[in-house]
């Protein structure tokens, strides 16, 4: 009768985990920084970037080079006390960048603000509107004496 160690056992289903398992090591390798184009419009520094995505980026994010731009991820930005919407947005800049589009052609202005904000029919662009059906009810019959 043989005996199986603990210690093999526990490797052998350790190896079909490995496989479905993804290093943290490897992360930042599969963000490689972009070079800076040239060309017109060309974005040579990490703040010509934020100024073409527009939305005021360039006042909330200040990074010192283009390679410690391009090494921030979702938990820098927010340390730099960005908004959600704001780090989504710069996030996915950075994404086009780096598959070769440049910022004219992906970025865009920030959606409008809502003027029907939630209340359906009764309130619309600030006012509240009321319906004939209840006005009609809440009048009072004129008394003749």
């Amino acid at each position: 009768m043989s005996f199986l160690s603990p210690w093999s056992l526990g490797s052998q289903l350790a190896r079909p985990f490995a496989a479905l398992t993804r290093s943290l090591a490897t992360a930042a390798q599969q963000r490689p920084v972009p070079p800076t184009r040239a060309g017109t419009g060309a974005v040579k520094t990490s703040e010509e970037f934020l100024k073409a995505i527009g939305r005021d980026s360039e006042t909330k994010v200040t990074p010192n080079s283009w390679t410690e731009f391009w090494g921030y991820d979702g938990q820098a930005l927010r340390k730099a006390g960005l908004a959600v919407r704001d780090r989504r947005y710069i996030l996915w800049c950075m994404e086009k960048y780096r598959q070769g589009l440049s910022p004219e052609e992906f970025a865009h202005p920030p959606r409008a603000k809502k003027t029907i904000r939630g209340w359906g029919p009764k309130v619309q662009n600030g006012k509240r509107i009321r319906s004939k059906r209840i006005k009609d009810k809440t009048k009072k019959p004129k008394q003749t004496s």
